[in-house]
């Protein structure tokens, strides 16, 4: 399965940005996504995370401002940014479970840039 982020920009605090994450690949079969953010000096950090039939979960950081979703058909996920703020500003990775023959694989998608000015 590959992973393919995009959506990510440049803009400023206050405004909103909708990242996207498609899966591709042949015959695969994703449970959970989800996305993560680093900015530099710190630690990947889980921002949201939506399951194959469980409701999305949400870092402390970004709840009530941030929503994960998902369109199975399309083997994509969404995650709408809204009320940026300046420590929002990180690269935002794209993340999925695949599951093959009753083993669960972790895959990661490139990473897209969010910068969020002041």
């Amino acid at each position: 399965v590959q992973l393919q982020a995009s959506g990510g920009g440049l803009v400023q605090a206050g405004g909103s940005l909708r990242l996207s994450c498609v899966a591709s690949g042949s015959n695969f079969s994703i449970g959970s996504m989800a996305w993560y953010r680093q900015s530099p000096g710190t630690q990947r950090a889980r921002v949201a995370t939506i399951g194959s039939g469980a409701g999305p979960t949400y870092a402390d950081a970004v709840k009530g401002r941030f929503t994960i979703s998902r369109d199975s058909n399309k083997n994509t996920a969404y995650l709408e940014m809204t009320d940026l703020k300046p420590e929002d500003t990180a690269v935002y990775y794209c993340a999925a479970t695949e599951i093959d023959g009753g083993r669960t694989y972790a895959r990661w998608g490139q990473g897209t840039q969010v910068t969020v000015s002041s």
